[in-house]
């Protein structure tokens, strides 16, 4: 069976390396970031997708905000 839910990306409940990462962002940056990844992913994300992405792929979440990685976890 396929569900499917909708809901914030600030709502989301990342779990293992991606909320060590996710702990660090804005409201802000998390609506910019959603946004994004409305107009790559059309057809949406699976959970583990949205988490791997922010888990592995920090880098490019850091490049949508306009800083980098250091510059978040600087924040802490």
């Amino acid at each position: 069976m396929k569900v499917i839910n909708e809901k914030n990306l600030k709502d989301f409940e990342f779990w293992s390396g991606a909320k060590d990462r996710a702990q660090y962002l804005t409201e802000e940056e998390f609506d910019t970031i959603e946004q994004t990844l409305e107009e790559c992913y059309p057809d949406g994300m699976t959970e583990t997708e949205i988490n791997d992405f922010f888990w592995f792929d920090f880098e490019t979440v850091a490049e949508w905000i306009g800083t980098t990685e250091e510059e978040i976890f600087n924040r802490a």
